[in-house]
């Protein structure tokens, strides 16, 4: 914005005022009014800094190549600033990922970029890109993203953690929040001479004392979800203890802003807690009854309507306004609106999906830039040691104390000392909330400029220090890497009960899913356990639920389908009777998390076999076509579910025959085939083929391939695979609905050309039965491993499951137990290994950006 003033030059021996060669005021001017025959003269009305008036920037009507230069038009200077603060980001953000570094760290790095500590260092640079008159623009819609950021965070937020509070989780935030308040006080007085007199006061040292004490959870929310380990033990532990400390926090701030507020006049004190007790009272007994009537009016699994999603984006920034007339603080007035917001669908859900990238992507940017406006490297020199000694000994003792906090309370409640050690460097890690409180003590005069640069400086370098410490140290995965047998091979025979968690993405899978369930043969002397697990994506809540619909029936109603789903398996069940045994859950978990709570309920559920849905599924249309159906996300799911497993699992590629064979079953028999070609998986997958085997309307044929001349064949494999193949036969000798053959090949070609035979042969099997990889003579599939494109069934199920193969037959692929130490191949992302070795982490942190300069690390 530019003011434009009357012009006026003072006389020449004044020593303040306007200065013609810079065109600008000095400090303390006085300027003198005219109106009619009275003067009346105003003396020191600016304040003690130089206060410059830029020059009027018209909007020019011609070209770059007709002379004008588009830099002196607002507003495409302003698409240039943009595009040069995101692409700055972005840059920074693909050249510190390989270094485990959160994408805070390199948002507050691109501030600093384009501030006064780098770049801004040219006055060329600064003139050109950053003008005094444009600034302020970037700096308003800074504070715009900073508010919205706190909209969302508000959203996302699941006060619900408090009530489920244990006490490992209440000692450890009291104990994380007091240490460092003792300490940082202790610290604080004892330095309090050598402070600046606005920090010395007792308000501004309560304010710094809960600061560096709370762990905020919308940081640590983030973070942990880049490092995947929202739905990890210790993640879920993290975020519990981030929401109790901020609710104690909340209160201990309101005592200092009232403190702080009252140094100017005792009854100010008064008029804030008064407008502070009206806002909440607005919040919680209006705008939330409102919000709820909206959610109730919306019908189920619909998004709300677009003009209330308007209204309530419109309505954070007058709850800003309001807060800042207040003296609340305008990000309050926003988070606490975000908080009246009922979580997840179809409210809260779809104003995340509709705002979040917006925010997160083109306002926080420029949030960050004006950070970096402020920070000022320079600034601290000038300042020197003993203007920031005081602050940063202050900052360091907070950092310690509470990283220190942490682990006793850890080690006092027998967390192993790596995870202790992991909970503490999360407890520290620090962002976005952080730096506006910073602003905010600017506001108060708390701060200056070199103190703000110096607590940015220290976020940042803490944050950058952790969390690669973070993804070294803890493996997710670690709990699943068990070394017991959960397979099906391995079940011993007086335990007939077979455990089977079933995943179930939506609802065009469940009906395959159920009959898979029926065509393998429960009864009462086999019968099953079955845990179906709804899955959905976590959208607009920030913490991951998991629902036992057999204790909260009435939990999340919201989730509507989910009921649906769990309805119709509660329907197969009481068909069954006591064959069957349904225990149904919902997980409402972030895409890249899922697989965690997959193998988490498998490990305390004792599941033997993981049954998962494939990405693509063909559905009948009306012409009688087929129509491939895919589902977003879902194939790095299952990638990582068979990387991580502590038990077998089964993929199912279903092409409409399994999911009409249960009417099928009446009047038909149904025909499957066994394709074995060795090893581990193909052992498990013909144990499961075995329990078919004894339903009446299954007719089962089993083919065994042998390379010729035992070429490649590995001896031990061979024996266990003699030992399995003998006992099945043994079994169903006199089973008339089981055949059995053998087909000797010299290569993969010769195996697929087998396979395409058997298949034109008989071209009424309704589903193949197929082992992974594991195991698999290499001989068998020679010239076949760049043919395949989707690994998670490996090369022989994606063959027999692909278009070429022809055919409607659904595919069952089927892998063993990977057990601790044995490894797993890896298509999809994974967070962890088998197993977790530190040095190995390392190395796998630091390899790729060495690559990305042309050398690595062996």
């Amino acid at each position: 914005m530019v003011r434009e003033f009357p012009v006026y030059h003072p006389p020449a021996a004044e020593t303040h005022g306007w200065d013609g060669s810079s065109n600008s005021f000095h400090p303390a001017a006085s300027v003198k009014a005219q109106v009619g025959n009275e003067s009346i003269d105003f003396n020191f009305v600016y304040p003690p800094a130089l206060i410059s008036c830029g020059n009027y920037r018209p909007i020019p009507t011609l070209g770059f190549f007709l002379g004008d230069n588009p830099l002196k038009n607002p507003f495409t200077l302003l698409l240039l600033e943009v595009s040069f603060i995101i692409l700055t980001t972005r840059v920074l953000r693909f050249l510190l990922k390989p270094l485990k570094q959160p994408r805070i760290v390199s948002e507050v790095i691109g501030g600093m970029v384009i501030g006064p500590s780098i770049l801004g260092r040219s006055e060329k640079f600064s003139s050109i890109m950053f003008p005094v008159d444009n600034q302020f623009l970037v700096r308003n819609i800074g504070a715009m993203g900073f508010t919205y950021y706190f909209f969302l965070a508000g959203v996302k937020m699941d006060l619900s953690l408090v009530r489920k509070t244990s006490k490992k989780q209440l000692y450890i935030a009291i104990a994380g929040v007091a240490l460092p308040c003792t300490f940082i006080s202790i610290v604080a007085f004892s330095l309090r001479k050598s402070m600046d007199k606005e920090l010395a006061r007792f308000s501004s040292i309560g304010f710094i004392c809960t600061g560096l004490a709370l762990p905020l959870f919308p940081v640590l929310h983030s973070i942990l979800k880049e490092l995947n380990l929202l739905s990890s033990e210790i993640g879920r532990l993290g975020l519990s203890i981030a929401v109790i400390s901020d609710a104690m926090g909340v209160g201990v701030m309101v005592i200092f802003e009232a403190a702080k507020q009252g140094e100017g006049k005792a009854m100010a004190v008064v008029w804030y807690l008064i407008s502070l007790v009206v806002f909440v009272v607005l919040t919680v007994f209006v705008i939330r009854r409102v919000l709820s009537r909206v959610v109730e009016i919306t019908p189920d699994g619909k998004p709300v309507d677009q003009a209330y999603v308007m209204a309530i984006l419109l309505g954070v920034l007058i709850m800003g306004f309001l807060a800042d007339m207040f003296g609340i603080a305008i990000a309050n007035g926003a988070f606490w609106l975000g908080l009246a917001i009922p979580d997840g669908p179809p409210l809260g859900s779809t104003l995340v999906e509709r705002s979040e990238t917006v925010i997160l992507e083109v306002l926080m940017p420029f949030s960050f830039a004006f950070v970096g406006l402020y920070v000022d490297v320079n600034a601290m020199s000038s300042a020197g040691w003993s203007g920031l000694g005081p602050l940063f000994a202050i900052t360091m003792t907070g950092y310690v104390s509470k990283f220190l906090g942490t682990l006793i309370t850890s080690a006092f409640f027998e967390l192993p000392i790596r995870d202790g050690v992991v909970l503490s460097f999360i407890m520290i890690l620090r962002g976005q909330v952080e730096i506006v409180v910073f602003l905010h003590w600017m506001d108060k005069k708390i701060i200056e400029v070199p103190g703000f640069t110096l607590m940015v400086l220290a976020i940042t370098s803490w944050t950058a220090i952790a969390t690669p410490f973070i993804s070294i140290l803890y493996d997710p995965t670690r709990p699943y890497q068990v070394h017991k047998r959960r397979t099906i091979q391995h079940t011993p025979p007086e335990d007939s009960e077979l455990r089977i968690l079933l995943c179930i993405y939506d609802e065009d899978s469940t009906a395959a899913l159920i009959n898979l369930l029926e065509i393998s043969n429960p009864t009462l002397s086999t019968p099953f356990v079955i845990f179906p697990l709804r899955l959905i994506d976590l959208v607009g809540r920030a913490s991951p639920v998991l629902i036992d619909h057999e204790k909260q029936e009435d939990h999340d109603s919201k989730y509507a389908i989910s009921h649906t789903i769990h309805n119709a398996l509660k329907n197969y069940q009481e068909s069954k009777g006591e064959c069957i045994e349904i225990h149904p859950f919902t997980a409402i978990v972030p895409n890249r998390t899922m697989y965690q709570d997959i193998c988490d309920l498998a490990l305390v559920k004792k599941a033997t076999l993981i049954i998962l849905p494939f990405h693509k599924e063909c559905l009948d249309t009306l012409g009688g076509k087929l129509t491939e159906l895919v589902r977003l996300g879902v194939r790095s799911v299952n990638s990582n579910v068979i990387n991580h497993a502590p038990c077998s699992v089964g993929v199912l590629v279903d092409k409409g025959h399994v999911r009409h064979t249960y009417m099928a079953f009446r009047n038909n028999v149904l025909h499957f085939a066994v394709l074995f070609l060795g090893g581990a998986d193909a052992r498990e997958a013909l144990c499961y083929a075995d329990r078919m085997a004894g339903n009446l309307n299954v007719s089962l044929t089993v083919i065994r391939f042998l390379s010729h001349n035992s070429e490649g064949d590995d001896e031990m494999e061979k024996k266990m695979d003699d030992g399995v193949v003998t006992w099945f036969w043994v079994k169903n000798e006199r089973n008339e609905r089981v055949s059995y053959r053998e087909v000797v090949v010299r290569n993969g070609e010769e195996t697929i050309a087998a396979i395409q035979a058997v298949s034109d042969d008989n071209n009424n099997y309704d589903v193949w039965i197929v082992g992974r990889k594991q195991g698999i003579n290499p001989v068998l599939l020679e010239g076949l491993s760049n043919w395949s494109e989707n690994d998670e069934l490996g090369i022989i199920g994606d063959f027999v499951s692909s278009y070429d193969f022809g055919g409607t037959a659904s595919v069952l692929v089927v892998q063993q137990q990977v057990l601790r130490g044995q490894g797993a191949d890896s298509t999809g992302g994974s967070s962890g290994g088998f197993p977790c070795n530190p040095i190995q982490k390392v190395k796998d942190v630091v390899n790729p950006w060495c690559r990305s300069l042309g050398f690595g690390i062996s």
